[in-house]
């Protein structure tokens, strides 16, 4: 973590290179002020929210991002929240500490009185009658994977990893729904003989839950994420029919093909429950879904508190189907070949618990893939571009869906197990800027070119971005782009069998001694094969194209995915509301990790508005705001009036008037359907 000091106030960047600023007014650093980690450990609100850096200082008044942020009485617990309310709100005499909940975690300890204040749409305020002493504390929300566990490469070896997955959680109560309380598994490597690190043993709970399946990999993968959740033993017994046992029932689970529909079932259930039961905890937000506890007849007091294992046992006896449409849409699927060589790639990526499903196919005829009608209208280029060969995947329940197996997918991003590996190497840079480079090298795409370099332009002061344009750029030096480092590379031109269409040739990614690119979006026709040989070079996710596409078309789609990558979307989400903008947005995809996020959003996740006009002066508003990497926060919305808050992945519907939606699109870039297109916040409150 990186701390300075800067004309604004106090800037944190973690490794990945998120970043957060607390601006400051009257500022003058002391040597030492209150502790905030006494404070945070006698509000149990220590171990992975511990800052890792703090400065202390005088100061009149302190500005954060307009982020959900409670102020703490140290000595009662008693939480002084604004909620939706601008304020001022009055914090009495006393010991307290503020949170601030982003990408990087800020945490002020303070002594009352103070005021906080949230003007509407503006940053909050921590205030202070008189210069007051305080420390301010800075935390990630990155978790390394560190712990090796080493396994044989069987049936039963796997089943050890798996049981060994749960040393990561943090908690084993209802808080474990939050994505905070979730810490990644330790990583697996095969080995002779099973061998699990003491610290992986010290922090592996009691597990009640015990989950038998066959031995065989396919019903392995499929209960991975479901046993991970629940801090589940796994065992394997040959010829075993699927069951989960607990002290007190065993549950017997149907054989395939119904078993894997059971199995997300039952994650679903659990964790959605586990969201609402938590709201018992010292952790409570308000939110909208917690009625269901009620209405379930479930104490939430006593379960809380309650073991995994006897919180599934409570789940399983209710209705809960009577209810499910209370609860987002799960937010990621993940399709896998249940081979030894992807067990690895499940330590990466169960922390995010999707539903993990056997991959299957079946093939996509060319008359499917493509109206005949449309091929007039196709980028024309002088060469022929590499085929592709497209499989229909049969997606499992959610709204984001990924495929780490052979074939290459439509509607679902392709995966390999480097890109969840590469990921590491661009963590060890804190405090640097996020660098992107844009690469012209098609003279007829200049259009396109000159719009994404100023969409990355405008957001490179708020998030320490390095720009810069380069056209025509020969072989070596294209390399060059790839091969010394930078966080995204933006390639507007040709791709041909040969590779990337440069000044003096081609440029074939197998070429490259290596790719030190973390993100691309290579707005090329047939671009996959690069792009995927990219990731297998040392990049994480980017965007590619299968077949040829045509210029306007290509610009629209490059444009728009510049200023939602900027703006705090996953490379998967980024591109996929950029391709539904044209006719042929079936031929983009994302290869690599798709829940990848390269810079931070205001709010920490971006939302999707949508606009409808009820009368002359009244519209309906209808908030969206998920994401595929992040599941069991909450938030609110700047529109709403109260304090009650919803599930992330959850959608909320208001109506406003004229001035007040403006008011809201003002707060951010956002993109707006409206009128049945889709726009830039900016530009819909100028048409109001």
């Amino acid at each position: 973590m990186n701390v300075e000091t800067t004309d604004e106030g106090i800037r944190a960047v973690d490794a990945a290179k998120n970043a957060v600023t607390v601006e400051t007014t009257g500022w003058t650093p002391v040597p030492t002020g209150p502790s905030l980690d006494d404070a945070l450990g006698a509000l149990d609100v220590d171990g992975p929210h511990s800052p890792e850096e703090v400065v202390s200082g005088a100061v009149e008044e302190l500005g954060f991002p307009p982020a959900f942020a409670p102020v703490r009485d140290v000595d009662t617990g008693e939480v002084f929240d604004l909620g939706t309310d601008t304020g001022p709100l009055s914090i009495p005499d006393g010991s307290y500490v503020l949170r601030v909940k982003s990408r990087v975690h800020a945490y002020v300890r303070f002594d009352g009185p103070a005021t906080v204040e949230k003007p509407r749409y503006e940053r909050l305020r921590l205030s202070f009658p008189d210069r007051a002493v305080v420390t301010v504390g800075f935390s990630t929300s990155l978790r390394d994977e560190t712990d090796v566990v080493t396994v044989p490469e069987t049936p039963a070896g796997v089943a050890a990893a798996l049981s060994a997955f749960p040393a990561g959680h943090r908690t084993a109560t209802a808080d474990r729904s939050f994505a905070t309380m979730r810490g990644p598994p330790p990583r697996v490597e095969f080995g002779e003989s099973v061998s699990v690190p003491a610290s992986v043993r010290e922090e592996r709970r009691d597990a009640e839950a015990v989950v038998v399946v066959p031995d065989d990999l396919r019903h392995l993968f499929v209960v991975a994420s479901l046993a991970h959740y629940l801090g589940a033993r796994v065992v394997t017994e040959a010829g075993a029919d699927p069951r989960i046992e607990t002290p007190e029932a065993t549950h017997s689970l149907p054989p395939f093909p119904a078993f894997q529909d059971a199995v997300g079932s039952l994650l679903e259930r659990v964790f959605h429950l586990d969201c609402v039961v938590r709201e018992a905890g010292p952790h409570g937000s308000g939110l909208t879904a917690a009625a269901v506890v009620d209405e379930l007849g479930l104490d939430a007091d006593w379960l809380y508190a309650a073991t995994p294992a006897e919180r599934f046992e409570a789940y399983r006896g209710v209705a809960f189907e009577s209810v499910a449409d209370r609860f987002p849409e799960w937010h990621l699927s993940m399709s896998v070949d249940p081979r030894y060589e992807y067990v690895p790639t499940l330590s990466h990526v169960l922390a995010n618990i999707p539903h993990v499903r056997l991959a299957e196919s079946t093939a996509l005829p060319e008359s499917e893939w493509l109206d005949t009608s449309l091929e007039d209208f196709y980028r024309a280029g002088p060469g022929d571009t590499a085929s592709v060969d497209l499989v229909r995947p049969d997606l499992g329940p959610g709204r984001t869906h990924g495929w780490l197996a052979d074939g290459v997918p439509i509607d679902a991003f392709k995966t390999l197990p480097e890109a969840y590996e590469n990921r590491a190497a661009y963590r060890d840079a804190d405090g640097e800027a996020i660098t992107v480079v844009a690469v012209l090298n098609d003279g007829d795409m200049r259009e396109e070119h000159d719009e994404v370099a100023d969409h990355y332009r405008r957001r490179a002061e708020a998030l320490n971005l390095d720009v810069s344009l380069h056209e025509h750029l020969t072989v070596e030096e294209l390399a060059s782009v790839f091969e010394t480092g930078t966080d995204l590379v933006h390639y507007v031109g040709h791709c041909e069998r040969d590779g990337l269409r440069c000044a003096d040739g081609y440029l074939s990614a197998s070429s490259l001694s290596a790719s030190n690119a973390q993100t691309f979006f290579l707005n090329a026709c047939g671009s996959y094969h690069e792009g995927i040989e990219l990731i297998r070079k040392g990049s994480v996710a980017g965007g590619v194209t299968f077949n040829e596409v045509l210029d306007s078309q290509a610009a629209t789609v490059g444009t728009m995915f510049a200023r939602l990558m900027v703006n705090g979307y996953c490379i998967e989400r980024a591109l996929d509301k950029s391709r539904r903008r044209i006719m042929t947005g079936k031929d983009y995809a994302v290869v690599g990790d798709g829940t990848h996020v390269l810079t931070q959003s205001d709010d920490i996740v971006g939302s999707d508005i949508e606009l409808e006009r009820i009368d002359d002066d009244r519209l309906s508003v209808k908030v969206f705001m998920g994401a595929p990497w992040i599941t069991g926060s909450h938030f609110r919305t700047y529109i709403q009036e109260g304090e009650r808050t919803h599930l992330i992945g959850s959608t909320v519907e208001y109506e406003a008037d004229e001035s007040t939606v403006r008011e809201f699109l003002s707060i951010a870039d956002r993109p707006v359907l409206f009128d049945g297109s889709l726009r830039w916040s900016d530009s819909v409150a100028d048409l109001l």
